[in-house]
């Protein structure tokens, strides 16, 4: 039976967390597949970080063109961040005959179209679940089991650093830059928080979520976006005293004559609804379709074993289909 091996590009968290899920869970993919899956190079830089796994030094490569243009290599699994050189070498490896896995937002969101066409012209996979909400199973859901609902609405809380922060204004009474600094102390928040706290991630993810199920590409850069630097302590209050909580929501809605409105902004929820008591670091995602109705997924939007965990799922529907 075919081994299926695969080249990874990017060994930081994310990378640790997928070559990790790889190997603590092996006996169940390989019994799932039938067959092994190999991760048998690595494009990074840094092959001396401290790392919880145990690597090869064979496997490293800083040429792109050793996974590339290996023709044993089945499967890419792109894990750069940011928009290039990732795009590009997503790009290319489709072009070398590839399939493409990635967690990467921004680069998807930024050049969807592209790469979902470049992937067709090359007659290969790609596939991006962990790009939206890490562990949680939205988007296969959406393009799967929901495919034959029209879909009305998406409501997504899928930013943990803006979730923990409006959390901790809301729970413990902190202001915005309390709040941001405990983020960022617990590792929920980046040392530059930017693309966060400004809406622009969740932004990428709503673009992504919008192509999907309003077979509608809007860049990120046309979305409406608000984050949420100028929430106070005094709009907290104001919601809390009117049983709502106020959260950052990626929103889609389609109208009746088939428009659809979309932005990101913070919105207030009434604790009634579903996603008021999404809480901290996590993501859900709030979706309405026309035949199953009101559905929500909820789980760790981040970290690099959820994400990882989707990463290989992802991997796992290619290897079904290579193997086929």
């Amino acid at each position: 039976m075919k081994t299926i091996k695969i080249g990874l590009l990017g060994l930081g968290n994310i990378g640790t967390g997928t070559y990790k899920t790889l190997e603590m869970n092996r006996k169940e993919i390989v019994s799932t597949l039938g067959t092994s899956i190999d991760i048998v190079k690595i494009l990074e830089k840094d092959v001396d970080r401290k790392r919880d796994i145990t690597v090869s030094k064979e496997k490293f490569t800083q040429n792109p063109d050793d996974i590339f243009k290996d023709p044993e290599i089945d499967i890419v699994i792109e894990l750069l961040g940011g928009i290039e050189p990732a795009a590009s070498f997503m790009l290319a490896a489709m072009e070398n005959g590839k399939h493409v896995v990635t967690a990467n937002k921004a680069a998807v969101a930024a050049n969807y179209s592209k790469l979902a066409e470049t992937a067709i012209t090359n007659n290969v996979l790609f596939k991006y679940e962990a790009s939206v909400g890490g562990g949680i199973p939205i988007l296969g859901t959406l393009d799967g089991p929901l495919r034959a609902n029209k879909f009305e609405e998406v409501l997504g809380i899928v930013n943990g650093t803006t979730n923990y922060i409006l959390y901790m204004m809301t729970a413990e009474g902190m202001d915005y830059s309390s709040a941001l600094k405990q983020a960022q102390e617990l590792g929920f928040a980046e040392a530059d928080p930017t693309a966060d706290v400004e809406g622009i991630d969740a932004a990428n993810k709503l673009s992504i979520l919008m192509a999907l199920m309003f077979d509608k590409y809007v860049p990120p850069t046309e979305i409406p976006t608000t984050g949420i630097t100028g929430v106070t302590k005094e709009e907290i209050a104001v919601a809390t005293a009117q049983n709502c909580k106020i959260k950052l929501i990626a929103r889609a809605t389609k109208l009746e004559d088939g428009t659809i409105e979309y932005s990101v902004s913070p919105m207030k929820l009434k604790d009634s609804h579903p996603l008021s008591g999404i809480n901290k670091e996590f993501n859900a995602v709030f979706v309405k379709g026309n035949a199953v109705g009101e559905l929500m997924f909820y789980g760790k939007g981040a970290g690099p074993l959820p994400t990882g965990s989707a990463v290989m799922g992802d991997v796992i529907e290619i290897s079904k289909a290579i193997l086929k």
